[in-house]
């Protein structure tokens, strides 16, 4: 939270900035011939992390560092107790955000960051394809699957590692199946710069602790939104189980950590996340009566953090019409011709029976198409990273917690999932 309160013409600022950009979204070939700031595309430039722009992003409420809601008359239904520093509550039909709690503070996002990574790379990877485990996949702490390095595994059943139970393994391997880690994690970043979650900055693609790695509440709904848009993700995700095959011959159940799943009326997917320094984390999704809710918790305490998303889910699904939206969850940025058809044959590949498996294949964009999601991914990616470096010693809005030494990130807590192997989270 800015120090001494936010001035007002900030918050007005960041609102006309953020109103440009989303204009300049839902019009780009108006944009085209407009002033150069944008680059030869027309875009607008991208937000600075934690700048007030990017705080902005959603509408002037979501700048705030505390409970917004708008109920549209009496009685109205409290909002619960939330043992969290930051949440969001979204219809994801709508796009309306309910109610926030610092929907733009900065955050470790422990293992939902998961969820961008498989956003990212579901239709970016022929799901039937082999991936040789590297060493340093095979080296990751904590939750894992087991992975030995020189051995191959095939990619949907990483995925399934990566949504059932959090496997860090699994998410380092996936990364360095686009031909390398550097690549991959250019391009989980890029994603979330087309979704205009500006607030993300991913260091590991497991969401294990690394300095600098943050992301928010509001901008895990705009990745958990697409999440839905997603067939093949919601496929792995809600899925109650999935055998693994460590070694030939060799299986393994994977039991899906997400206990909304079964216990919840209406949960249909979502991800659970722990580190020392991010606390509980959770992004929640459920659905009834043809209403599609979105739940994002970061920094809540340790097993409090479904029972509390599904506390504000119920609100959600009693008060949803009956409170003014207090900020929008923003729509992608277009991507080109060429990016599109990319994306929807990954995605048709997750969901086929039969597809002939070969090599780890990307779907590459066009060269010079412009709307190229992967193209402004890397580019936007760049910039971003340029711009964190050259201000690294500037003042930003960051809610980040003293990191407990380099070495102590690693620390792990046994995980809270009822019945099967133990394991540890992410």
């Amino acid at each position: 939270m800015m120090p001494g309160g936010r001035a007002a013409t900030a918050i007005a600022l960041g609102a006309a900035v953020v109103t440009l950009a989303i204009q300049a979204t839902a019009a780009p070939s108006a944009m085209a011939g407009a002033r150069g700031s944008g680059g030869p595309t027309g875009r607008p430039p991208v937000p600075a992390l934690g700048s007030v722009a990017a705080q902005a992003v959603g509408g002037p409420l979501m700048a705030s560092g505390g409970t917004v809601v708008r109920p549209l008359g009496q009685p109205a239904l409290p909002i619960p107790d939330m043992p969290a520093s930051a949440w969001v509550i979204a219809n994801a039909g709508t796009g309306q955000v309910l109610a926030a709690k610092d929907p733009h503070g900065e955050f470790g996002p422990a293992s939902t960051l998961k969820v961008l990574t498989a956003v990212t790379l579901i239709p970016l990877l022929n799901p039937d394809a082999m991936v040789v485990a590297s060493k340093f996949a095979a080296s990751q702490e904590a939750n894992i699957i087991g992975l030995a390095p020189g051995h191959a595994y095939r990619v949907s059943d990483l995925f399934y590692a990566l949504l059932l139970i959090s496997a860090n393994d699994a998410a380092v391997a996936l990364t360095e199946a686009t031909g390398s880690f550097t690549k991959g994690m250019a391009l989980i970043n890029g994603e979330a710069r087309h979704l205009q979650a500006y607030d993300v900055d991913a260091k590991l693609p497991n969401g294990l602790p690394a300095a600098g790695q943050v992301t928010s509440a509001y901008d895990e709904a705009l990745i958990a939104r697409q999440a839905l848009a997603m067939p093949a993700f919601m496929g792995y995700d809600a899925a109650l189980q999935s055998k693994f095959e460590i070694k030939p011959h060799d299986f393994e159940t994977l039991t899906n950590q997400n206990y909304l799943l079964t216990q919840y009326p209406g949960g249909i997917g979502g991800k659970i996340g722990w580190t020392v320094s991010s606390e509980a984390t959770y992004v929640g999704l459920a659905r009834r009566n043809g209403v599609t809710l979105i739940v994002t918790v970061l920094h809540c305490t340790s097993l409090q953090e479904i029972t509390s998303a599904e506390r504000l889910l119920d609100w959600g699904f009693a008060m949803n019409a009956k409170v003014s939206p207090v900020g929008v969850l923003v729509p992608p940025l277009p991507t080109g011709p060429s990016a599109q058809h990319a994306q929807a044959a990954g995605a048709k590949h997750h969901t086929r029976a039969g597809h002939r498996p070969a090599t780890v294949a990307l779907a590459a964009a066009r060269p010079g198409s412009g709307g190229s999601a992967v193209g402004y991914a890397l580019a936007a990616t760049s910039a971003a990273a340029a711009a964190v470096g050259l201000t690294s010693l500037a003042w930003t809005r960051r809610r980040r917690r003293p990191l407990h030494q380099a070495m102590a990130l690693l620390r792990v807590a046994p995980e809270r999932r009822r019945g099967g192997r133990h394991r540890y989270y992410a």
